[in-house]
Formats: C-alpha cells, structure tokens, sequence
C-alpha cells in the first residue's frame, strides 16, 4: 500500500514487537512502520477497533503506540531513533496495564 518513492539504503533499525524494521533517519515512526507493511498500530479502548495513522500531522491520534515503554505516543510525530522499540497500544495504553 505504502512505498517510498526513493530507494535509499536504510539507516537506522526500530523494532515492532520482535520484527526489525529497517528505515531512514529523519522517518516518523509511523511513516517507517506504514512503509513496512504495518497496518495495526492500536486498539480502541471501548470496541476494541484496530486503528492506523489517518491524518500524519498529529491531529487524530489514530496513530498511538507504545515507544520504549511509554504509551500514547503518536508514531507520527516521532522521529526514529536507532534501536527503538516500539509496540502496538492496546486500548488506553498505560491505564489498562494490571
């Protein structure tokens, strides 16, 4: 679905989950992961609805993921950061954990 529109050689690694995904320097995380083929980046905290990036510019926060530990992080305003480990947010992130 999403294709960079210039091949260059990837620069730097962030993990989803356990998958490497290699991508460029100065990416926002979600642009890296939509590039990658990630197509689930949460669940809503009521239904349950998986949920992606809409608007790239901050204004849904549809985008929301856990990124080195920290919830409710928007993925696209983020810039990847090598070594960056990133999860999918479970309905209201840090609010649900036991």
């Amino acid at each position: 679905m999403f294709r960079r529109l210039q091949a260059d050689a990837p620069s730097a690694t962030i993990f989803f989950g356990d998958q490497a995904i290699p991508c460029q320097a100065g990416d926002s995380v979600a642009a890296a992961l939509l590039a990658a083929g990630i197509e689930r980046f949460r669940s809503t905290p009521v239904s349950g609805a998986d949920r992606m990036p809409y608007c790239m510019i901050g204004n849904c926060f549809d985008c929301l993921v856990e990124i080195d530990g920290q919830a409710d992080r928007q993925a696209c305003l983020v810039p990847v950061v090598d070594g960056m480990r990133v999860r999918p947010q479970e309905g209201t992130g840090r609010f649900d954990t036991p």
